[in-house]
């Protein structure tokens, strides 16, 4: 049996000589084609084991058009991405799924509008096979690259774009049910006999915040439009939107804030101004999302959403976009996650 010369990176030729078999049978074997008889693939098999044979990335691609690459696009700042749990559930779920399809996760974040030329570039550059975002913005110029450059893409969040003519059925996402689960976190504070319950939204140009504030409404429509305040997602933020509010009405007994750091911004602000929680002011978040809402003082009450499965569910979706040869078949349409009220001492 043919050996590799020492310190030399073993062959398709070496493996195919130590098989048995052509080396057009190793190559489809290394590359997922079909035709292999399975007693050929194993022999195959066996041989790269023995071999160590690592194939050559330029030339797999070359055959397959395929990058074994997926970039991961986030419209947000960095500091928000590193400092807010959601982000690394979300890639964490991203990740796994994607190595499960021995797939490389590229990242690519987005500082300023201008980083947009970058990203289009790359993106067209071939370096991969398709794209996955959330966190957009209703002014993102995101789907309209994706679309122009007929890269698939799939979103996590409800897009809040417009959508182009004919790529109403071209656009995949995976999202939580926001609004039952705002629904959920208010009609629980008002079984807990509060009266004055204001929201913490986030951004408005983001559909999560939009559903969420639609689904506070829809358990107390015609409320006083002073008892929502704007945050941004971040503690700072809920912080800010806590003193206005409680400037605006200090007879708020309740706060449901659109997440969990923004509550914990909140709760600092109720601390500030000498009201206990919940004795006083009952605060509900959104997200759960470790460690927050459970290292509170006190423990948030919160509405969970699987994060973690969104990531993972939005790589699947891709993954099965770019192994199935849905080309000009349309693509799966919107998977929607359920949400669950968590009861801690906050509320």
């Amino acid at each position: 049996m043919p050996e590799p010369r020492s310190g030399s990176r073993p062959t398709l030729e070496a493996v195919a000589a130590l098989a048995g078999v052509s080396r057009a049978t190793v190559s489809r074997v290394v590359n997922g084609g079909d035709g292999v008889r399975p007693h050929l693939a194993d022999r195959v098999q066996t041989a790269i084991q023995e071999l160590g044979y690592i194939p050559n990335h330029a030339a797999r691609t070359l055959v397959t058009r395929r990058t074994g690459a997926v970039a991961v696009i986030i419209p947000e700042p960095e500091a928000r991405i590193f400092s807010d749990p959601f982000f690394s559930r979300q890639i964490r779920g991203i990740s796994r799924e994607l190595t499960a399809h021995d797939t490389q996760l590229v990242l690519l974040l987005v500082e300023d509008h201008c980083d947009y030329d970058r990203i289009e570039r790359y993106l067209a550059g071939g370096h991969v096979d398709g794209a996955l975002a959330f966190s957009l913005h209703t002014d993102d110029p995101l789907p309209a690259i994706a679309s122009r450059l007929g890269m698939p893409t799939v979103y996590g969040g409800r897009p809040g774009w417009t959508a182009g003519p004919g790529d109403e059925d071209r656009v995949t996402y995976v999202d939580a049910d926001n609004r039952e689960g705002a629904r959920e976190a208010v009609r629980h504070l008002l079984g807990q006999g509060r009266r004055r319950i204001a929201h913490i939204c986030g951004p408005l140009d983001q559909t999560s915040a939009a559903d969420r504030l639609s689904g506070y409404h829809d358990v107390l429509p015609g409320v006083d439009p002073e008892l929502v305040a704007v945050g941004d997602f971040t503690a700072a933020g809920g912080a800010r939107a806590m003193a206005e509010l409680l400037d605006r009405d200090p007879s708020i007994d309740a706060v449901f804030a659109g997440n969990d750091l923004m509550a914990t911004g909140a709760l600092r602000v109720l601390r500030e101004r000498g009201r206990t929680v919940p004795g006083d002011v009952a605060v509900v978040g959104f997200d759960d999302a470790e460690p927050v809402a459970e290292s509170a003082d006190p423990p948030l009450t919160t509405v969970r959403q699987d994060i973690e499965g969104m990531g993972r569910m939005m790589a699947r979706l891709l993954m099965e976009r770019l192994g199935d040869g849905r080309e000009g078949r349309g693509v799966p349409g919107p998977v929607i996650t359920e949400t669950a009220l968590v009861r801690r001492a906050s509320a």
